[in-house]
């Protein structure tokens, strides 16, 4: 059931009207028109760098609109910064977390709008915490959000962290919530959760806009949808009137392959053999118990399962960013099992990180400087001590243009690029490099419908070349699209490995919750995908 039956034109609490937004060679948001009903939640879909983010950051005052009005509740207003946006009932929930790890909920709710009791002089007032998480218990349980206020962030989940964020909006008095890219970084099972507490919050009265690029999301949660492309509106419809793939087309201009075609993989010799692998997590708990598989040439090997099970470990392990326990590790003919990051990457593999700022960027650096991090100091981009300005340059513009990067310039920091956009910078660089293995560890989260059918494309390419490709997604549907076989992980440890012919979605999401098979079950589970 929608979250709203009413005419959504009927009440509006925002309306922007002929907002533009122009950055020096980029033209962001072309006199963009859009409205957003009380208690409807509206998706404003688009390819990375559509300009979705720079219409909200102009809403949310974090950037001043060169053309253009905006409405709330009938009144026309100026909002100069967040603070007006706020005082205005609109809170933004940012695609990258805006919390501070080492603090607790309530801390991290109160920060800046602290509540105190005492005399206000000084040191003679004191934080009130238990109003604070008095306040904090009443929100959790009108909207149904599970957040204990006395917990530290750091300890929280992906998604329990994305439910402060909301909750700290909502304690700060937002009527409109903007979202973000709100399911990026969540599992299937942390989306559904997620999408309660959305519908949630229209039940109460709140209105929510809702940015992505997930088409089954949309189509699911959402009671409007506006696209926009090239910073400017192309359509607007409902769920009801469009599909997946009339969506796919407004956003890119074009058809899209909803669905990668590949011909049957030729595996070829072992190339990556792991054995009996062991590794702690960061609080010296076992994240990884006794895992042994072989990817070959020419194969993808889809590890599937529900975040949190030891990929993220297992990674780490791999790429010499984490300390192997027990077990071993061998790249073609070399033992890596100890090898540091570089040392692993110069035996020949290439590594898409799941955590693009941490593991795969240099937020501060230009993007010509991010496609060479891996061979800066290598030919052609080095002799010496010097590097080769021509070839960091001719490199940086060749792969701009081959996967489709949006930066006004090739010495733009990558750090203020979209989300998606660094996604690509990560990508382009590691898959043009000549590496025997491929590790893709969610190597489109944050990527549209338009930039995701590429980077299949590519990664098969990769396969049909002789690379072995390890493909760790928490997407099903691209592990199933993908993989030649799948390797389903839980708790630290793989349950089965079975060829992509025989997997369904069914089997899969039993292994994925740590039913093991027994023979007869996976006889009976064993029936191809339709």
């Amino acid at each position: 059931m929608k979250s709203s039956d009413q005419d959504p034109l009927e009440s509006l609490a925002l309306q922007v009207s002929g907002i533009s937004k122009r950055f020096p060679g980029v033209l962001a948001n072309d006199k963009v028109d859009f409205s957003l009903a009380r208690g409807e939640i509206h998706a404003l879909l688009g390819e990375n760098g559509a300009g979705k983010t720079t219409l909200m950051n102009v809403v949310y005052g974090l950037y001043k609109p060169d053309e253009g009005e905006i409405f709330i509740n009938g009144n026309q207003v100026e909002i100069r910064d967040p603070n007006d946006a706020l005082a205005q009932g609109i809170g933004m929930v940012h695609q990258h977390f805006m919390l501070v790890p080492v603090m607790t909920v309530a801390e991290n709710l109160m920060l800046g709008h602290e509540v105190t009791r005492g005399l206000k002089l000084g040191l003679l007032s004191r934080v009130d915490r238990q109003k604070v998480s008095e306040e904090i218990e009443a929100l959790v349980e009108l909207y149904g959000m599970e957040v204990n206020p006395e917990a530290y962030v750091h300890e929280l989940s992906v998604g329990e962290q994305q439910r402060v964020e909301i909750i700290k909006a909502l304690y700060r008095g937002a009527d409109v919530l903007i979202l973000d890219e709100p399911t990026a970084v969540l599992t299937p099972q942390e989306t559904e959760d997620f999408f309660e507490v959305m519908r949630s919050l229209v039940k109460q009265g709140k209105s929510i806009i809702f940015i992505t690029h997930k088409l089954k999301e949309v189509l699911a949660i959402a009671d409007r949808i506006t696209v926009l492309r090239d910073g400017a509106v192309v359509g607007m419809t409902k769920p009801a009137e469009t599909s997946e793939k009339e969506l796919a087309a407004m956003m890119v201009g074009r058809e899209v392959l909803l669905r990668v075609e590949k011909k049957p993989a030729q595996p070829g010799e072992d190339v990556l053999k792991v054995q009996n692998l062991h590794v702690l997590d960061r609080r010296d708990q076992p994240a990884v118990r006794g895992v042994s598989f072989i990817v070959r040439e020419g194969e993808i090997l889809g590890i599937a399962g529900v975040q949190g099970n030891g990929q993220a470990e297992l990674v780490e392990a791999l790429t010499g960013l984490t300390k192997v326990i027990e077990g071993s590790i061998h790249l073609k003919d070399s033992d890596v099992t100890h090898a540091r990051p570089r040392a692993f990457t110069e035996t020949g593999a290439a590594h898409v990180p799941e955590d693009r700022h941490k593991h795969g960027l240099v937020l501060s650096y230009a993007v010509d400087e991010n496609l060479i991090l891996q061979t800066y100091y290598l030919a052609p981009f080095a002799s010496g001590l010097n590097i080769n300005p021509r070839a960091v340059d001719e490199n940086a513009r060749r792969l701009i243009s081959e996967y489709d990067v949006r930066t006004p310039s090739i010495k733009t920091l990558v750090g203020s690029l979209s989300g998606g956009n660094q996604q690509k910078v990560i990508v382009a660089r590691e898959l043009s490099r000549d590496a025997p293995l491929l590790i893709a560890n969610q190597p489109t989260r944050g990527l549209d419908v338009g930039s995701i059918e590429y980077i299949h494309r590519r990664i098969i390419e990769k396969r049909d070349e002789g690379v072995a490709v390890l493909l760790v997604s928490s997407e099903l549907d691209e592990i199933l699209s993908l993989s030649d076989r799948i390797a389903v992980i839980y708790s630290g440890e793989i349950l089965a490995i079975i060829p992509v012919e025989e997997a369904t979605k069914e089997r899969l999401g039993l292994l994925m919750a740590g039913v093991r098979e027994t023979q007869e079950s996976s006889q009976a589970a064993a029936t191809p995908m339709e």
